[in-house]
């Protein structure tokens, strides 16, 4: 079984049919938010909640049921007394166990989580309850080694192929529209880079889920806007992230919980990302085809990624350029002869003969083509 097909099959429950298991929608969460807002977090596109305030409770979970949700939990006793429910699809670590923990009385920051303890936990998990996955997610430290947020681990990325044995499904958070610290900060290609290394430290063989930042969490003088929110969930898409988790808390300059419904126009691009990854949920589940497809920029320094897919005769070519510039992408895909490429959600289509087009990218822009060839029009 491939990683993609695992990803959708983890979170199905053992009586799930075959018909069930086709038309499971893409995961795609919003993390520690109320049930209370789940029917307007529902009408934007989202269909999972990862972590619950003092939960799960029963009040919780029916909210969840009536908004058609599902839910990651942390596992405890008083958790396991839900696990009949099928609102409930997995089980969670602690978060972020990498970073510097909190040392009892507030008096400062102890190392991180032991690996090992988190294999530890896992176990039990799985012991308890082994019929639903459970998911890890880990911090900023998993895409960008100078975080200082991880202690005396500052550093040392050869702790995380040990903690990803303690999960079937790896997660992590960084947020550079918004971060404060100067190497990271407007650098929005941390994000993909950080599932490129999920992916080749769990071996290519556990789903890689991603936090997508929407608010300004705790910088008041930076916040991302619909751009970056697009930027940077098709980049984790295009690298291979097979879920989402929107983060939607905003701490500074006031606390907002549901941060990104306070924000009409990043709610309807969340609602507009949400919809165009359903509609290509079968593709992203595809397996990647990069030999199907040869893509050049035209500036090395705005280099652009593509995920290749090819699905009932169909071809899909996911685009995102990875530098906050302007480029020209040339695309050659020989197989096709003369083609149409119809670029979803901009109402244009460019001729390819021969199979070969170019577009425009501008300030990490997002293009994705669906591709048809000429004789099949």
């Amino acid at each position: 079984m491939t990683r993609r097909a695992l990803a959708l099959a983890l979170l199905l429950l053992p009586s799930a049919t075959t018909a069930s298991r086709a038309e499971e929608p893409f995961p795609i969460a919003v993390w520690l938010q109320s049930p209370d807002n789940a029917g307007r977090y529902r009408e934007i596109g989202i269909n999972t909640y990862v972590a619950l305030y003092r939960g799960p409770t029963e009040e919780q979970l029916d909210k969840l049921d009536e908004a058609g949700m599902k839910a990651i939990v942390g596992q405890s006793e008083r958790s396991l007394r839900f696990k009949d429910r099928p609102t409930i699809t997995a089980w969670m670590h602690d978060d972020e166990p990498d970073n510097a923990q909190s040392l009892p009385d507030g008096e400062g920051y102890g190392p991180p989580v032991p690996p090992a303890s988190i294999v530890e936990d896992y176990r039990a998990m799985k012991q308890a309850d082994p019929t639903r996955p459970v998911l890890l997610n880990l911090g900023q430290g998993v895409a960008w080694d100078g975080w200082v947020g991880r202690g005396v681990r500052t550093n040392h990325p050869e702790d995380y192929p040990e903690y990803l044995e303690g999960c079937d499904i790896a997660s992590f958070d960084i947020y550079p529209a918004c971060h404060d610290r100067e190497a990271v900060a407007g650098n929005l290609w941390y994000v993909p880079r950080g599932v490129d290394r999920l992916v080749s430290w769990t071996r290519d063989e556990k789903p890689v889920w991603c936090c997508i930042e929407t608010t300004r969490i705790s910088n008041p003088d930076h916040t991302p806007d619909p751009l970056d929110v697009r930027a940077e969930a098709w980049m984790a898409l295009i690298h291979g992230a097979d879920g989402l988790i929107y983060f939607c808390h905003q701490f500074e300059p006031r606390f907002i919980e549901a941060g990104l419904l306070a924000e009409p126009a990043i709610a309807r691009e969340v609602a507009s990302i949400n919809r165009r990854i359903q509609e290509l949920a079968p593709v992203l589940r595809s397996p990647d085809r990069p030999d199907l497809a040869r893509v050049e920029s035209s500036d090395e320094g705005v280099p652009v990624d593509s995920a290749v897919r090819r699905l009932d005769g169909v071809t899909y070519v996911l685009s995102v350029a990875m530098r906050d510039g302007e480029t020209t992408a040339t695309y050659r895909i020989p197989d096709l002869g003369d083609a149409l490429v119809e670029v979803l959600g901009e109402d244009r289509t460019i001729e390819a003969p021969g199979g070969s087009w170019q577009d425009r990218f501008e300030g990490y822009g997002v293009h994705l083509y669906r591709i048809t060839p000429a004789s099949g029009r």
